[in-house]
């Protein structure tokens, strides 16, 4: 079921002293207001500059303006947030945003060192992340979404307003006279994650007005299938891995396909930090049951490297 602002803010105990990552619009100024009335000097706010657009710089000045009043502590990191080739330029400032957050850490602040940090993605993103999984075909990894808690670089990341609805934010935003600032791009339908906030999510909601609710709550049920699978992947590596950890073809032949394909996911992420593609892996997983003679030779293109065969056993490289 969906919380309120204050019911979400209730449940959220995290290890103090707490980072609100604060952008200026509405998700995250509520995020640390609530978090600031809650934990008085315990708190700070960091703010990423991606510098992807010229209201960045008001964004920045927003967030300045609203942690003076609150007598908040702010942290502001500039980044390139340029999208290389083939990526998304949401990619590209996630992955900035979170290299930033690991930099900060390590940076003595007015507060003890922080290791918990918040941020306020609520029940309409999660939604929405579901639904461009599915577009994508999305396995159940995917289609869990958001976790509402993980861990990266040793910092402790929570998104408390996952189970809130991003208009009900808003309202208590209204009914405190909070002022925050809107993100131009957020109209430009040419994102397809706009394009499904604008076009697509009212239609779901006027169909099935508990949408936010029942879809979040189909991904965390596949985020539960994701944890058995990846408890079953760790099980299944212990057999088919010699002590190096490299997994062993015969062995790896013995698994049903759908074992198979879990433990070599499995495998290549954990190991290498690499997710095949759905082709790949099927296509490694054709070479795996056809290598039966001491010939036989895999080498097949795995993220940015290759697997290939290795006498008994597979490697993964990058050249």
């Amino acid at each position: 079921m969906m919380l309120s602002m204050d019911a979400a803010l209730r449940d959220f105990l995290p290890p103090l002293p707490l980072a609100v990552a604060l952008s200026g619009g509405a998700d995250s100024t509520a995020l640390l207001v609530a978090c600031a009335e809650k934990w008085p000097g315990q708190v700070e706010a960091w703010h990423i500059n991606h510098g992807l657009q010229a209201a960045a710089v008001e964004f920045e000045s927003r967030c300045e303006r609203l942690c003076a009043s609150l007598q908040v502590p702010l942290r502001v990191a500039r980044v390139d947030a340029a999208a290389a080739g083939g990526q998304s330029p949401e990619d590209a400032a996630r992955q900035a945003r979170y290299k930033a957050f690991s930099a900060m850490a390590q940076v003595e602040s007015s507060l003890v060192a922080i290791k918990s940090v918040a941020v306020a993605q609520h029940a309409n993103d999660q939604v929405e992340t579901l639904l461009l999984a599915l577009s994508r075909g999305a396995g159940l990894a995917g289609l869990s979404a958001m976790p509402a808690q993980w861990q990266r670089d040793e910092l402790n990341f929570f998104r408390p307003l996952l189970r809130v609805a991003g208009q009900d934010i808003r309202d208590w935003l209204h009914a405190r006279d909070i002022s925050f600032c809107e993100d131009p791009t957020n109209g430009d339908v040419r994102f397809t994650r706009n394009r499904i906030r604008a076009e697509v999510m009212p239609a779901l909601q006027a169909a099935f007005p508990q949408m936010l609710d029942t879809f979040a709550r189909s991904a965390r049920h596949a985020a539960q299938g994701q944890v058995l699978l990846d408890e079953l992947a760790q099980q299944d590596l212990a057999l088919v891995a010699r002590e190096d950890g490299q997994p062993t073809i015969k062995a790896l032949q013995r698994l049903s396909a759908a074992r198979q394909a879990n433990v070599l996911r499995h495998w290549l992420k954990a190991s290498f930090g690499v997710i095949p593609s759905t082709a790949q892996l099927q296509e490694l997983q054709s070479q795996v049951q056809a290598c039966v003679t001491r010939g036989h030779r895999i080498h097949i293109k795995v993220g940015r490297g290759f697997v290939q065969s290795k006498g008994p056993v597979l490697t993964w490289y990058n050249p």
